[in-house]
């Protein structure tokens, strides 16, 4: 069923607070079925919309990401959020434009992570906010729902680990490769597994036939039969991958067996296991059987992760209202572990999604929207800003229950939309098939610079210091100052520096990054190293400047910063994580220092020489 809202008056606000979406809700008890209508809609749609909620993000002003963050510091901040909290609710949406109309197909999907294998792994722990919970919980959010009906998950990378450690037994893991050259070895292991197959089948014939009970069960012993369901079955156990493909090689001539890999925990595989099947329909029903369980393991251990490997798969641009930090929890719990590095990490996000648009990096292209923090004020902002209505047909099978839980993705589509209309980019995919974006998009794709504005990433070393000023500065410009009285404004700080020193006597600004920690920006090159050495040093300095330093005044420059966003310090203070930060710093300088001046010995014709005299 399609249900049409026309987005672009302030009737049609009101009308949208009185009357919510239909969402599909997607929970474990109705994901094998969603799962399949999701695969259509992604395939059939030109881009797909994500969005989810979080329990947790920043915790004290400074771990936001902040104008005066590069990029690599502003993917530590990233990197930390993503490792810590959790995601449980995950919303998609497959949308196509046709003619100014949106069609969406929206999907929230609840996840709670949980050892679904019960092997002890992976061994979930994450954070929690109670601000992030409270306001979930003001939406109606089930949390009890949530932690037993939502779905669980794993990682490519605990894929794999899961796998080395439990195996699995399918025909699809009995690849042969077949090798032309085989050794005198090899052919007598070849020929010792044939007789012992043959003999095995003969056997299990035999025993069809009536005889004595004891006789048929001496007769399975002796060959090793076992039975696999109601089907004659034989282990032959193998000591290298060599063997393994050996066997399959030789079971390949038995046209009425099917081989099944046993691994052994750890790695590797344990054995080989025939089974005997009764003719060519019973063994394209047992392979349909393994294949069946094959997939039905991999729904329920996989789980969530299907959705992104159907998102990835299908190559369809996916967009965002925060790339930087919505991609690094998808990255966190769907991939890997997240790279040291934003170059590793953007190399490593390319593969698997090729076109990620960001509608925050859109909105730069119109203005500043630092304000419109939310996505619902900025669609306000634009809607009295520009003319013209966006029509969006959502599909949706709750239609007798229409659920609050997952609208943000709608409002992504909705944004990207509008944006596109006000920039006259066209949203529709080139019909040339080779093509996901059209051109002026593609100039719009991959950015997650926070600092990017006009489709370009800034100098890696410049960054902004107020949100709302385009005006950049190189981070070389940039001393960190904390240690002055507390509850103290930039201004008051900032007429405080002002003459105490002949490098406050150019234009110089300050900046509160939070209430224990300031940001000065020197505009005169130079100027700020100056100030640091004098700092360092402890040259004789003027009056007014030396009383500030006797209260405590410290500094610090763009890399004690850089080290403490990638370091992991999550204090709630700037201030303690920089005293921190410096403390390590001179604790391991006085350490290499001491291990320098240790004498060096060597002796010659007896005589004992120290090369630091030297």
């Amino acid at each position: 069923m399609l249900f049409r809202r026309s987005l672009c008056t302030q009737a049609a606000a009101r009308h949208r607070r009185r009357i919510q979406w239909p969402v599909r809700q997607v929970t474990k008890s109705n994901f094998s079925e969603a799962l399949a209508e999701i695969k259509a809609c992604i395939f059939s749609s030109d881009y797909v919309a994500v969005s989810f909620q979080k329990t947790g993000g920043h915790s004290a002003p400074w771990h936001k990401i902040l104008p005066i963050d590069t990029a690599e510091t502003a993917y530590f901040k990233a990197k930390n959020a993503a490792e810590r909290f959790q995601i449980l609710q995950f919303a998609v949406c497959p949308f196509s434009v046709k003619a100014s109309k949106l069609i969406a197909h929206p999907y929230n999907f609840h996840l709670f992570p949980r050892d679904e294998l019960k092997v002890g792994m992976p061994s979930y722990r994450f954070s929690c906010q109670s601000s992030y919970l409270t306001a979930m919980a003001q939406e109606g959010f089930d949390f009890n729902a949530c932690i037993y009906n939502g779905i669980s998950y794993l990682s490519k990378a605990q894929e794999l680990a899961t796998n080395v450690q439990i195996g699995h037994s399918s025909p699809s893991s009995c690849t042969v490769q077949s090798s032309s050259v085989h050794s005198v070895a090899d052919s007598l292991f070849r020929e010792r597994i044939r007789t012992r197959v043959k003999n095995w089948i003969s056997a299990c014939k035999d025993s069809n036939k009536t005889e004595d009970a004891l006789i048929s069960s001496l007769r399975k012993l002796i060959s090793g039969s076992e039975v696999y369901g109601s089907r004659p079955s034989l282990n032959i156990d193998v000591c290298s991958e060599r063997q393994v493909q050996l066997v399959l090689e030789t079971l390949k001539e038995f046209v009425d067996v099917v081989p099944l890999q046993l691994p052994k925990k750890g790695a590797g595989v344990q054995a080989v296991r025939a089974v005997l099947t009764s003719s060519q329909e019973d063994k394209n029903l047992l392979e349909k059987e393994l294949q069946d369980m094959e997939q039905e393991q991999r729904e329920r251990v996989l789980g969530f992760r299907e959705v992104i490997d159907l998102i990835s798969t299908s190559q369809r641009p996916v967009v965002v209202h925060n790339s930087l930090n919505d991609f690094a929890f998808i990255h966190s719990k769907f991939l890997a572990p997240l790279p040291l590095t934003m170059d590793e990490f953007r190399s490593s996000l390319h593969l698997v999604f090729p076109h990620i648009l960001d509608v925050n990096h859109l909105m730069k292209e119109i203005g500043p929207f630092e304000k419109m923090n939310n996505m619902p004020a900025a669609i306000s902002y634009l809607e009295r800003r520009f003319s013209g209505s966006i029509d969006m047909d959502i599909s949706s099978q709750d239609t007798d229950k229409v659920n609050i839980h997952g609208h943000n993705v709608l409002r992504v589509c909705h944004l990207f939309v509008k944006l596109c209309s006000i920039l006259k980019i066209s949203p529709e995919v080139p019909e040339d098939g080779q093509s996901r974006l059209s051109p002026s998009l593609q100039h719009h794709s991959n950015i997650f610079s926070p600092c990017a504005s006009n489709s370009r990433d800034p100098i890696d070393d410049d960054v902004r210091i107020w949100t709302g000023n385009s005006r950049t500065v190189s981070i070389d410009n940039l001393v960190f100052l904390w240690g002055f009285e507390s509850g103290i404004s930039a201004r008051s700080l900032k007429d405080l520096l002002w003459d105490s020193d002949d490098v406050f006597s150019e234009e110089f600004d300050v900046r509160m990054v939070d209430r224990t920690c300031a940001v000065v920006v020197f505009w005169t090159p130079g100027f700020a190293e100056r100030f640091l050495r004098i700092m360092d040093s402890g040259e004789i300095i003027s009056t007014k400047l030396t009383d500030l330093i006797s209260v405590g005044l410290k500094a610090a420059g763009y890399e004690t910063y850089k080290r403490v966003c990638g370091s992991g310090l999550r204090k709630s203070d700037l201030a303690d994580c920089l005293d921190q930060a410096m403390d390590e710093t001179e604790i391991l300088s006085g350490a290499v220092k001491s291990q320098q001046e240790q004498p060096v010995i060597y002796w010659n014709n007896d005589e004992m020489i120290n090369l630091n005299d030297l």
